[in-house]
């Protein structure tokens, strides 16, 4: 298993909106983390800062971000959420 964690900004005014989106995450994109072996995937936040962890029980771990980052579900995901959020500037 190889344990994966990181850090990225979330601006107070998109917390609330955040918070909504991930409280039902649509069921393709869970479904594509689970199928690329991404299990206990849980994100914390802590004011305006997001923790997520997650674990990687597969045995290619470039293959399965290759096909999560390929699925069409999970890029229109990530089209709603990622302009929520700001990369910390020392990242």
């Amino acid at each position: 298993m190889i344990r994966l964690a990181s850090v990225i900004g979330l601006p107070a005014e998109n917390a609330e909106e955040y918070e909504r989106l991930h409280a039902a995450v649509w069921p393709a994109v869970l479904e594509r983390l689970r199928a690329s072996h991404m299990t206990n995937y849980s994100i914390f936040r802590h004011g305006e800062l997001l923790f997520s962890y997650l674990e990687y029980t597969g045995d290619d771990l470039d293959a399965d971000n290759a096909a999560i980052a390929a699925d069409e579900a999970t890029r229109q995901w990530w089209a709603v959420c990622e302009p929520l959020q700001r990369p910390l500037q020392d990242r």
